[in-house]
């Protein structure tokens, strides 16, 4: 089943693998990045979502541009490409809290996430993914633990799940139909329960998202892509399973027995690009396997530097292969 294609609205995704967005530190839509989001679609991925971005970003020309660059040279190896959108906590140059922040500001914040979603629609982008995961500030508004609002967009359930529910439709009434809408959305966390987490799928599905991205997928000590599956048997659109997914054997097993429906590897792929071709070509025993060491992507991403890896020493390096050559 991993190279069983899977159509969503507008694409065909070739396989059922997806590289997950993980900050590398090289600049998006720099020469750097883009042959390397390049290789990593030249290795047989079949959807990638690039790294978090502002959605202030997207008022940039220059920065829609290097998009377009971008998204040609994913489309070009023949992989689907998405872009995941995020807001911080910081709004007129102010730190603001979920709790804080007014509904005027929440209205903007809306605002800017359609923007940003037409403007990497413009730019050749197959869809978009919005960053509702670990901890970050849409995901806050899910937690009880940091959203203490008395308005309609606290309190309650139905008051938590309203601000990516209100992003979500208005992205889907913005885009034309054949855009791909994805959430990533963390099941358990902040004080929420996975019952929670059914509820707030089900709604996102009802409201437009196409893809539903689960990370982590599996709780500690729990049933390998368990939580993905929790939530996938309660919705319609694919599931996305994140977590130990770059063992050939757990993913392929994963999708057989119905907990996902495409599997993430992160770590695997900066090691290396070319696992999935690999394991398609049987050449599983050549694969560079990722030894979870953080050395060049956890700890360069703290310092804030390029990342690099231990052991694949191309990373950062992809834009040498293709120097002098086509693109």
């Amino acid at each position: 089943m991993l190279f069983e294609p899977l159509k969503v609205k507008g694409i065909t995704l070739r396989n059922r693998y997806v590289m997950p967005p993980m900050v590398t530190h090289m600049g998006v839509t720099t020469s750097q990045a883009i042959a390397y989001y390049r290789e990593r679609a030249r290795g047989g991925v079949g959807l990638i979502i690039v790294e978090a971005v502002h959605v202030d970003r997207f008022s940039d020309g220059h920065f829609i541009n290097g998009l377009k660059h971008l998204a040609e040279a994913v489309h070009g190896e023949g992989a689907a490409i998405a872009i995941q959108l995020f807001h911080n906590n910081v709004f007129d140059c102010e730190e603001v809290t979920v709790s804080s922040i007014t509904v005027e500001q929440i209205e903007r914040m809306k605002r800017k996430f359609v923007y940003a979603a037409l403007k990497a629609r413009e730019a050749g982008f197959d869809g978009v993914e919005l960053h509702g995961a670990h901890g970050y500030f849409l995901n806050q508004f899910f937690s009880p633990e940091h959203n203490k609002r008395t308005d309609e967009y606290g309190g309650s359930l139905e008051g938590r799940m309203r601000m990516g529910i209100e992003i979500v439709s208005a992205i889907k009434e913005a885009l034309d139909p054949e855009a791909v809408i994805l959430y990533r959305h963390t099941p358990v966390a902040m004080g929420y329960t996975l019952d929670e987490s059914i509820r707030f799928a089900q709604e996102l599905e009802e409201a437009g998202v196409d893809i539903l991205d689960i990370s982590p997928s599996t709780a500690e000590g729990g049933e390998h892509a368990g939580l993905a599956a929790a939530i996938k048997r309660e919705v319609s659109i694919p599931v996305i399973a994140v977590g130990g997914m770059e063992d050939p054997e757990k993913a392929e097993a994963a999708l057989k027995e119905g907990k996902c429906d495409l599997v993430a590897v992160g770590r695997g792929l900066i090691a290396d690009p070319y696992l999935p071709l690999k394991v398609k070509e049987g050449r599983i025993d050549q694969i560079v396997k990722c030894i979870k060491c953080g050395e060049g992507c956890s700890r360069n991403l703290w310092k804030g530097i390029s990342i690099t890896c231990t052991q694949n020493p191309e990373v950062g390096y992809e834009l040498c292969r293709y120097r002098g050559k086509e693109g």
